[in-house]
């Protein structure tokens, strides 16, 4: 980085501290967050109070802990400021709100939340934490724009260890799924520009969690279980009535004619365009269900090599409910299922880039306090990438989308 970059990239980090500065009752706390965010985003090989004071020149890490622990300053504050800053330099009308969760492994039984329990992370059960957030993605760029700690019922259960992990008695339990609501919610109030909430099954198969997302004229694709129980459109039961047919995900699937599967791309990766093959198909819609709107089911299915195939390999599907306004085409869901993972790639980021889960506190609030430090410093990040000069090319060089769109319902 020459010294014209190394200036900017410190101008605009400066840029957006003093768009958060009024969120930090004194100077002291100001500054030290400021030192904070600029150790986050060095090149340390760990991420902790006592590396992030090295960096600001502390002999001991006092000062940082005081910051996530007991100095007065704002956190949601700084969190809707931060998510003021990407509306500004990423927002566009389609964009794309994801929530999932990420566990994050701690030892002991001290910290808000923790408890042995099932993570997606790690793919089994640890004793860990897990935070539920809300990323927000567009063709500009994606990064985490709010945050939630889960608490478990035992936790809720056991005020005296709430109150010693500094967590308010007005908390009570929020499943994840309620808790995906309230950054949504939040996101949405906030005059966010998105068309679009995407999810994976943990969401997805919570029909309260659609319900909300079609109450709030919010479309989404969310996925769901092989299991999932897909309503069909109402079919003849007999003279003068009717009655409501269904089928399970994976056997609507089966029945899908070869005609109806499409070879597309739903984003880019690592090694180019993401192909799976895909088929659409309409289905009932419901009573909380938007007038005009439809409802969908989308299929994913793995595509194999001939020697996989020889071999006798099955290939993966997955399936999504989908709902959206009239004028939605079926290029446009598959473009929303394949804008899941940028949260997926949020979370490596953040982690590897910015120490998202290199904190080490026990403190609800300073929980808090940490993950919307993090938050701000992979947001930077984010937005410099996306105004790069480099990036700024790329988007203004008219190349042609991966996508195409698809044809089916029979």
């Amino acid at each position: 980085m020459g010294d014209a970059d190394l200036e900017a990239w410190a101008g605009g980090l400066d840029g957006l501290f003093a768009r958060v500065a009024g969120r930090f009752f004194r100077a002291e706390p100001r500054r030290r967050a400021r030192a904070y965010v600029r150790g986050l985003l060095a090149p340390l090989a760990g991420k902790n109070g006592w590396t992030l004071a090295e960096v600001a020149g502390d002999a001991t890490p006092d000062g940082m802990q005081r910051l996530l622990n007991a100095a007065s300053w704002d956190a949601d504050g700084v969190r809707d400021d931060v998510r003021g800053y990407v509306v500004e330099h990423l927002g566009e009308p389609g964009g794309v709100l994801i929530v999932d969760e990420t566990g994050f492994l701690k030892k002991g039984v001290k910290s808000a939340g923790v408890q042995r329990q099932y993570s997606g992370t790690f793919g089994r059960i640890e004793n860990c934490q897990l935070g539920v957030f809300l990323a927000y993605a567009t063709s500009k760029g994606r990064t985490l724009i709010d945050r939630e700690l889960y608490l478990p019922k035992t936790w809720i259960g056991d005020r005296d260890r709430c109150r010693e992990a500094a967590v308010p008695d007005e908390i009570g339990f929020s499943t994840q799924a309620v808790l995906g609501e309230e950054m949504l919610g939040r996101a949405l109030d906030a005059g966010v520009p998105a068309s679009w909430v995407a999810a994976d099954e943990a969401y997805g198969q919570n029909r309260k969690f659609r319900i909300w997302c079609e109450r709030r004229r919010v479309g989404y694709v969310v996925a769901v279980p092989p299991s999932q129980t897909i309503p069909s459109q109402t079919i003849p039961a007999g003279a003068g009535s009717s009655r409501a047919g269904s089928s399970r995900a994976d056997s609507a699937a089966a029945a899908a004619p070869d005609q109806a599967w499409k070879r597309l791309s739903c984003a880019e990766g690592a090694k180019g365009p993401r192909l799976f093959d895909w088929a659409v198909a309409s289905v009932s819609v419901g009573e909380h269900t938007p007038p005009g709107w439809g409802r969908w089911l989308l299929v994913r299915r793995q595509i194999l090599s001939p020697d996989q195939l020889d071999a006798g390999k099955q290939p993966e599907l997955a399936y999504y409910l989908c709902a959206g306004p009239p004028g939605t085409s079926d290029d446009e869901l598959i473009h929303v299922a394949g804008t899941r993972w940028a949260i997926e790639e949020c979370f490596q980021t953040a982690k590897s880039e910015v120490g998202l889960d290199q904190y080490q506190v026990r403190r609800y609030d300073a929980w808090y306090r940490h993950i919307t430090l993090a938050m701000l410093a992979h947001t930077y990040l984010s937005v410099t990438a996306a105004i790069a000069p480099k990036a700024l090319a790329a988007a203004s060089s008219g190349a042609p989308s991966a996508r195409s769109a698809v044809s089916w319902h029979t």
